[in-house]
């Protein structure tokens, strides 16, 4: 089936003249390929600050994995862990949990090792594998700075999950899973791949949208206020929603068709160029 990226975009609400929240992807948006925020980053945070506009951090990490940035960015702001499933406090308090039902992350591990990927679990704080000499374990805690939690079998730990991450070399067959783990959970479960590499499993309302959602109503802020600046498929569901959406020049053709522009890469400091020439334009 053929999907019209013109249509989509030519949908999409009239862009917001005011703006008094971003709320950012992390990966892939907020930093670059070497996980750090670049300089113009934080001058453009500090500006957004100055300008009275509050910043909210989102992303399919966990809580741990966003902290470093949070802190990093002095950000006194709720975020969104999970791709939603967890909307935290300044101050690593739960705020909200939404945990997939026990059957489907059955269903879902099921199907993912029978085409032999990698799966982990993310419930609250911890994150468990059962193979940590797989492939992308070491990434992952470099990446996010945290420790997995080994266990030989992820039977007594279905109940509470907030998020089942796979994790494969092969993008073509997480694509694939996207789809088929997609179609299979319909109403339970929401299904998008974070990464090349990564597919992310969740709640049905786990989403960034939700997140986006949840995190301008703890603000007192619209929707029609919001930002939102992202990079992948599980970033669609709050650039749809957004005031202003914002797809990074490394995003999919697929994916800017949800934004109402787009700005630099990652790796070239597209996330400043993007406060700068869409965002504090638009400060109240």
């Amino acid at each position: 089936m053929t999907v019209d990226l013109d249509a989509i975009h030519a949908a999409l609400p009239p862009m917001a003249s005011t703006i008094r929240l971003v709320v950012s992807d992390i990966d892939g948006t907020l930093i670059g390929p070497d996980k750090k925020l670049a300089a113009s980053t934080h001058q453009a945070a500090r500006q957004l600050a100055k300008a009275g506009i509050a910043l909210c951090l989102v992303s399919s990490r966990s809580a741990e994995g966003i902290l470093r940035y949070h802190h990093e960015l002095d950000l006194k702001t709720p975020f969104g862990a999970l791709n939603g499933g967890l909307i935290v406090s300044p101050d690593d308090e739960i705020l909200s949990h939404l945990v997939l039902s026990e059957s489907a992350v059955q269903s879902a591990c099921d199907t993912l090792s029978v085409h032999k990927i990698d799966t982990w679990l993310f419930r609250d704080h911890d994150w468990l594998i059962r193979d940590p000499g797989a492939y992308y374990v070491e990434h992952e805690r470099k990446s996010v700075g945290i420790e997995p939690v080994v266990v030989p079998d992820f039977g007594p730990y279905l109940s509470g999950v907030g998020k089942i991450m796979a994790a494969s070399s092969n993008p073509a067959l997480l694509q694939r899973m996207e789809v088929e783990v997609g179609a299979m959970l319909t109403g339970q479960a929401s299904v998008h791949r974070s990464s090349d590499y990564y597919l992310d499993i969740t709640h049905k309302d786990a989403n960034k949208g939700f997140a986006a959602k949840a995190l301008a109503k703890r603000l007192g802020i619209p929707m029609g206020e919001v930002a939102c600046i992202g990079d992948m498929s599980n970033d669609v569901p709050m650039l749809g929603i957004a005031g202003l959406g914002i797809a990074m020049g490394n995003a999919s053709a697929e994916v800017s068709a949800h934004a109402h522009v787009t700005t630099g890469r990652n790796d070239a400091d597209g996330w400043a160029e993007a406060m700068e020439q869409f965002v504090l334009p638009r400060a109240p």
